[in-house]
């Protein structure tokens, strides 16, 4: 979760650096670090906090060398602090290293390098990596990294550089997403592509257990044996715009902004003449025919997109689907086998307990469909099957229009199997992918009516503990709203079934307890009202989401936010955005660094 950025070439390597991090400040940001090879030293400028901590202290002193590393830190090993942070030094002050990922055989090593007379000075896992390629080193950096790397247990992606090479650096990864910039006398190391792509968009996404040699001239990539590997060259076609905030405040409320665009771009392609065309998922109806069951496998907001998955997929193509949390899957030993597919979701790609989770599906000999943001990420490349969700680069901590498109996403799965099995009659297929098309327009209309979201936060923000409450779709919702609200404004909140209100939830309702209510569902309408006036009863404070046709709940809730006439089938694409926006207002109004929430980082790559 960590963020790793490397340079060699002509330039003063230092801006470049910490520019790049500035775009990986989202993968970790309790530490951040440099090392710069400057006049046959290793210059090492590290320290806790955000990186405006550490441009501070570069500003008093810029090496100038034109190689380096550098390292904005999500801490699993240690506390942040100075010591700590990385780089990392060996233990004469030859190697640097920085690290993503978790070394998972580290007390051992440790132990061994004791022994050995090495000394360490910090908590972390990675000193471990410095001091092992040093012991290796025989003159050689990048024998000693291989070496080493053979010896490690766990995921990681490194960053090396040597006091003794004045014209090259190493890197290598395994678990751990790391790609390789190739730029015009100079190259570049990255653990995502924003960090990089002011400077060049041509790249080399890096296997497993491949290890790369920059000079500012030339890129060589081996496999662990040694034996050189031809890359193809991934040209990035994003605009670097895409990855800048544009004048707004934050970049969660532009990539709310942006919903609207990246659901047409996710979705107006795959739909030619009236029909969903994914040209990228080879399965058949032969195939859907043998498939006895779906697992839909992912972690955090994108388990909560898999919650809505599996009620539209059972409805429109008729076929069992089950949802894991991946962390959960991997470990229990699922039963699945050749008669399953398994649908797996992941803005970034790299998330490491849904990347084990297909492979141990592969394994087990199920079919893997990936429903993927980033071209060429892990998961992307080890699918049978993938459906990109163009949503773009996603700065912002908190997934809003990435989980937008993973529902787009979804629907287009669903139609698509069930028009292949026939589940699903000729009239109801065309209605729903007009109603799909229309969706764009729906989100524009919801984002332009933001302003009474941004009062009721205004007036509820001091809330200790908020209560989300909703049924069939809308308990999928529920889960997404109450997600958000946490994670970025601090707020303590829970999501419940609408049903289950009177089997124990209702007795934590007291006078002031703020409810969220998405009411999108047509048929449960009249049940949740019933749920509102019970929570009512009790002295809640209700806001209620649901389409402008339901004019009766103003009769239930204190507040009702407006969507657009949308079908109930369709509505969590649309009536997520207003959980989106309150969380979002509720934090700025609690004074919350919105984009990088306490604790948490972008992509979950470790463990």
């Amino acid at each position: 979760m960590c963020g790793i950025v490397g340079y060699i070439g002509e330039k003063v390597a230092t801006p470049i650096l910490i520019n790049g991090l500035k775009k990986l400040e989202y993968r970790g940001y309790d530490s951040a670090g440099i090392a710069i090879f400057d006049k046959g030293n290793l210059d090492v400028i590290k320290c806790k906090g955000r990186l405006a901590s550490l441009e501070e202290k570069v500003e008093k002193d810029t090496p100038d060398g034109t190689i380096g590393i550098g390292h904005t830190r999500w801490a699993t090993h240690g506390e942040p602090n100075d010591i700590n942070s990385h780089p990392h030094i060996s233990h004469s002050g030859k190697i640097a290293v920085v690290h993503n990922g978790i070394i998972e055989n580290y007390m051992k090593l440790k132990e061994f390098l004791q022994s050995k007379g090495f000394n360490f000075v910090s908590d972390t896992d990675t000193e471990v990596v410095a001091h092992l390629v040093e012991y290796h080193y025989k003159g050689d950096l990048v024998q000693a990294v291989m070496e080493s790397i053979n010896e490690l247990e766990g995921s990681y992606a490194l960053g090396v550089i040597c006091k003794d090479c004045s014209d090259v650096f190493v890197a290598a990864r395994k678990d751990s997403p790391l790609i390789v910039g190739l730029g015009k006398g100079e190259n570049f190391i990255a653990s995502d592509i924003p960090a990089i792509l002011e400077y060049t968009r041509d790249i080399y996404i890096l296997e497993d257990k491949e290890v790369v040699v920059l000079k500012k001239d030339e890129v060589q990539v081996f496999n662990i044996h040694g034996a050189e590997v031809k890359k193809d060259i991934f040209h990035v076609n994003w605009d670097v715009a895409a990855a800048e905030k544009s004048g707004y405040e934050h970049f969660m409320m532009k990539e709310m902004c942006e919903e609207p665009k990246v659901i047409r771009d996710t979705i107006n392609p795959r739909i030619k003449d009236g029909k969903i065309v994914l040209d990228d998922i080879k399965i058949t109806p032969e195939d859907l025919k043998n498939i006895e069951k779906v697992y839909i496998v992912a972690c955090g907001t994108a388990y909560h997109a898999g919650v809505v998955g599996k009620y539209i997929i059972e409805k429109l193509a008729r076929i069992p689907v089950e949802v894991d949390v991946a962390s959960e899957f991997r470990y229990r030993d699922p039963l699945v086998g050749d008669k399953n597919l398994v649908i797996i979701i992941s803005q970034s790609g790299e998330t490491i307990d849904t990347l084990f989770a297909l492979r141990e599906s592969k394994k087990r000999g199920a079919r893997v469909l990936s429903i993927v943001n980033v071209v060429g990420s892990s998961i992307a490349r080890e699918s049978h099957d993938v459906l990109y969700t163009w949503a773009g680069p996603e700065i912002a901590v908190a997934s809003t229009k990435a989980y937008n498109t993973q529902l787009a996403a979804l629907y287009l799965v669903a139609l698509d199997f069930a028009y292949k099995k026939g589940t699903m009659d000729e009239e109801a297929y065309a209605r729903t992918i007009e109603e799909l098309k229309n969706l764009p327009a729906a989100l524009e209309q919801v984002l332009a009516n933001k302003e009474v979201i941004q009062k009721f936060a205004s007036q509820h923000y001091n809330a200790k503990s908020t209560f989300f409450i909703g049924r069939g779709l809308d308990y999928a919702l529920s889960m997404e709203g109450s997600l958000k609200l946490k994670e970025i404004s601090y707020i303590h909140s829970e999501a419940y079934a609408g049903g289950e209100l009177k089997h124990g939830t209702i007795a934590l309702i007291e006078k002031g307890t703020l409810v969220i209510c998405p009411m999108t569902q047509e048929s449960l309408l009249e049940k949740m009202i019933s749920n509102i006036k019970e929570v009512k009863a009790r002295g809640a404070v209700v806001l209620a989401i649901t389409q402008e046709r339901n004019k009766e709940v103003e009769k239930a809730a204190d507040i009702v936010v407006y969507v657009p006439d949308v079908d109930s089938l369709i509505a969590p694409v649309v009536a997520v955005t207003p959980m989106q926006l309150f969380a979002y207002y509720m934090a700025v109004e609690k004074g919350c660094d919105v984009d990088k929430p306490r604790n948490l980082a972008k992509s979950v790559t470790v463990e």
